[in-house]
């Protein structure tokens, strides 16, 4: 009798602990961006199904400004329970420990929770340009060497890195122009003020679609089924630049492994529900679901390999 009082108490006392895992409060996620673009995609394919499989309200908090730092910060300080979670952008992540000597966070204030997403990046022009294929723009660019413009969606973003790397490949040279976020950045490519824009397909792809942007390539390994007729930038002879986005999902250092892991699983199972994935698809994206161990893997190949970039284009944001 008192060894069955006894297994009935732990089995009590376990799903106590269960139970209490998460915090009472809201779940927030906090983004780095401004509404619009792949980083705040993501966090609204996965807020309302992780809600549900959590039966938790989970908020979505866009804290956009200084190259993702302010964001940073303010996940890096919270308290370390699950209710404050960082949606973080690869770039970001992986090179602003290499484009600032002095950050309000660093690596070490966050541990991995899953991968969300991910999405590789479309080579765009404005129909102004005279070029209709990749190759093309590269001789064009060479024959006007710094006299085109690029967009990007910020200083230490994907999009500026990422041009400065097909800068160094295809020995060519534009002009920066970055803005605050994607919604900024479209609206002059789409005037024409600005004339080349290499980013996600969010940003993109309606317009190249209704015809007001031209897409020369895909930066990844295998065509955009949204996008099916534009070649792959190995297919259109450039097979050394591919350039891919991810956003995952971190918690502050200090969280409890049994939290990181129940909403790991919760993200996982959200992003498996056909409306994250019609969503994902819509928008152009790949859910790309990782547990903590396969993030944390992939952050660390990528700083390395973003500081060796960075480092070559002689980029800082001090």
């Amino acid at each position: 009798m008192l060894r069955k009082l006894a297994c009935s108490m732990l089995l009590l006392a376990s799903s106590t602990a269960l139970a209490q895992t998460l915090p009472s409060r809201p779940i927030t996620l906090i983004v780095p961006n401004p509404p619009g673009g792949v980083v705040d995609t993501a966090a609204r394919i996965v807020g309302q199904p992780l809600g549900q499989v959590l039966k938790h309200t989970v908020i979505v908090d866009n804290r956009p400004g200084g190259s993702g730092n302010i964001a940073y910060q303010a996940v890096a300080r919270s308290a370390p329970d699950g209710a404050t979670l960082l949606v973080s952008y690869s770039a970001y992540h992986t090179a602003n420990p290499s484009l600032f000597t002095k950050m309000p966070w660093a690596v070490k204030d966050f541990t991995p929770v899953a991968l969300l997403v991910a999405a590789t990046n479309v080579v765009a022009v404005h129909p102004s340009l005279p070029v209709n294929t990749l190759p093309e723009l590269i001789a064009y660019l060479k024959k006007n060497p710094g006299k085109v413009t690029y967009a990007s969606q910020g200083n230490g973003s994907l999009s500026h890195i990422g041009t400065e790397l097909f800068k160094q490949q295809t020995g060519t040279d534009m002009l920066h122009v970055p803005y605050k976020g994607s919604g900024q950045a479209i609206a002059d490519v789409l005037s024409g003020q600005v004339q080349v824009f290499i980013t996600t397909p969010p940003s993109v792809m309606q317009h190249v679609q209704s015809g007001k942007l031209k897409a020369l390539a895909i930066a990844g390994k295998t065509r955009h089924p949204m996008m099916p007729n534009i070649p792959t930038t190995a297919e259109a002879g450039l097979p050394s630049f591919t350039l891919e986005a991810w956003v995952g999902l971190f918690a502050p250092t200090g969280t409890p492994p049994a939290v990181v892991n129940q909403i790991s699983n919760a993200v996982k199972e959200a992003l498996e529900t056909p409306e994250a994935r019609k969503q994902a698809a819509a928008q152009g994206v790949e859910v790309r679901y990782m547990n903590p161990a396969g993030l944390g893997t992939l952050l660390n190949t990528e700083l390395g390999y973003w500081n060796n970039v960075i480092k070559k284009a002689n980029i800082t944001l001090d």
